[in-house]
């Protein structure tokens, strides 16, 4: 897996997650830089599955969990109503991250 850093880019945390849009998911790595959060998809996926997301385009961060007790991931809601479902651990951490970029 290979992504294309922009100029003065450097990638501060990268881990496994499973990305949930409607009914499809994708397994793939998240990736936070000091510039955005980028999603490449691993496995039998095309490159249509990979996207970028600028700071400025994220409007909330939210935790979810599964059946309501137990800690799942984050939700990335985005100025153009979009709602990104990403299965992680270590949420706390990458939410404080996320929410430092604005």
């Amino acid at each position: 897996m290979k992504i294309d850093l922009k100029a003065n880019e450097v990638v501060i945390k990268a881990g496994n997650t499973l990305h949930t849009s409607g009914a499809k998911e994708s397994r793939g790595k998240l990736i936070i830089t000091n510039q955005r959060i980028y999603f490449k998809s691993t496995g039998d996926t095309t490159d249509a599955d990979d996207f970028e997301i600028l700071p400025k385009e994220i409007s909330e961060v939210l935790f979810y969990n599964k059946l309501m007790i137990i800690p799942q991931g984050l939700d990335l809601k985005t100025t153009d109503g979009r709602m990104l479902r990403f299965t992680l651990k270590g949420r706390n951490d990458w939410c404080r991250l996320i929410t430092s970029m604005n």
